[in-house]
């Protein structure tokens, strides 16, 4: 199915919602944007759009919210700036009145552009002319895209400082180098694109990160095998070479990506998917740690609630029938806002006595561990090479369950269980 689709799909007389990066992606080579607070939009892959549709039951409290599919076309702001604009599909209204987006800032915004612009791009000829007329700047861009790209692989891993006093989480679309990488090969692969009607299908799906202040964030490559049964020879031994050479063949996962906020330091760190190949299996540990450290101590209430997910999950995967996740990812999730402190040995009557003044003066050659509550979310994401039985044109159906994926699984319970055990917990 061809991404792009007649431009009569969507009625031009409806409000559009300005998409944004994603500023919390931290793996993925597909482009994740920000419709609202609580949804986000990925391009629509059919295998992946038919797994959300079919879902089984038990599945679901372990993937995102599926919230429909929208139209997604881009436009120039009045300083002809490229924008990607979310548009509900024709007869299909409900599935962007449906979801919340009242904060969404775009739609005065908006209107001003398409009053301005008659709907710049509207027809095929007036995309062809603006690509001619734009060819030379976006071959420049594009070349510097490459760069950055390039200087992205060679920087694997990078800590930014942040001021502590202020909103963290709003400093992290200053950092966050995958979430722009994604963002600009987006707009480059549609803007290459133009020779066809400008528009796009796009999935909306929950935001993971949104009830969180200053979301960590792991990505992890989950399962032994991650081509899907269509790919070519070429892209079949890609994969392959790519696991052999990293800890998916000796233990079923791999670092995808990761961003922590180490209090302590008042840092960011970012780990990108080129770092997490390279990775030995205690350099998999290592990595595990430091995303479960603070800068000051092991959030060790996180791991027993981690622990108890990921079991939950292997139970479910054991059920399933046929399915096989290939290249699919697994997030972990938790809120690296920093919590009032005490110290494990503390009494009881110190405990209710305590302030975050406090914690932070008794700071030193002590343990300590967070007052209030602590969660941690576990899901699985991107199917665009998920295939099962149900899925009829599939040349190839599996009979029992995703080994490989369950095998990882199970390293990242042994690995989490022996983090925890050797911390004391």
């Amino acid at each position: 199915m061809s991404p792009a689709f007649r431009a009569m799909d969507v009625d031009p007389r409806t409000k559009g919602v300005l998409l944004e990066p994603f500023v919390h992606q931290v793996g993925g080579h597909s482009c994740v944007l920000r419709f609202n607070e609580t949804t986000l939009c990925k391009p629509l892959v059919p295998r992946e759009h038919q797994f959300y549709e079919t879902l089984p039951a038990e599945m679901r409290k372990f993937t995102p919210q599926y919230k429909g599919v929208v139209s997604v076309r881009f436009e120039e702001d009045e300083d002809r700036n490229l924008c990607l604009i979310a548009y509900p599909l024709k007869g299909d209204h409900g599935t962007v009145d449906s979801v919340d987006n009242s904060d969404c800032e775009p739609k005065s915004k908006l209107l001003r552009w398409t009053n301005k612009k008659h709907h710049v791009l509207e027809t095929e000829k007036t995309s062809k002319d603006w690509v001619r007329q734009h060819w030379k700047e976006e071959k420049m861009k594009s070349h510097k895209l490459e760069e950055e790209f390039e200087w992205l692989k060679k920087s694997e891993v990078l800590y930014y400082s942040v001021e502590k006093k202020g909103n963290v989480s709003s400093q992290f679309k200053h950092y966050n180098p995958w979430s722009m990488k994604c963002h600009q090969q987006q707009l480059q692969r549609m803007k290459e694109n133009a020779k066809h009607p400008n528009q796009y299908k796009f999935i909306l799906l929950e935001n993971l990160t949104s009830r969180y202040e200053v979301p960590c964030v792991l990505d992890l490559k989950m399962g032994t095998r991650q081509h899907g049964d269509d790919a070519s020879e070429e892209k079949a031994a890609n994969q392959i070479r790519k696991c052999q050479q990293s800890t998916s063949a000796v233990i079923g996962v791999r670092v995808c990506g990761m961003q922590v906020y180490q209090a302590g330091s008042g840092q960011l760190m970012f780990m990108n998917k080129y770092h997490g190949r390279k990775l030995s299996v205690q350099g998999f540990k290592e990595a595990l740690f430091q995303f479960f450290h603070n800068g000051r101590y092991l959030r060790r209430e996180l791991l027993g609630p981690v622990l108890k997910k990921l079991a939950e999950l292997k139970a479910v995967l054991e059920r399933q029938e046929s399915y096989r996740f290939y290249s699919s990812s697994l997030l972990v999730i938790y809120d690296g806002k920093e919590l009032p402190e005490v110290a494990l040995d503390s009494d009881a009557e110190d405990l209710e006595d305590l302030s975050e003044e406090s914690a932070d003066e008794s700071a030193g050659a002590y343990a300590f561990k967070p007052i209030g509550p602590s969660s941690v979310d576990v899901r699985m994401i991107d199917f665009a090479h998920t295939t099962c039985r149900l899925y009829g044109e599939d040349s190839v159906v599996h009979e029992g369950q995703d080994a490989g994926y369950i095998f990882g699984l199970q390293s990242l319970i042994d690995i989490v269980t022996e983090i925890s055990e050797e911390s004391g917990e």
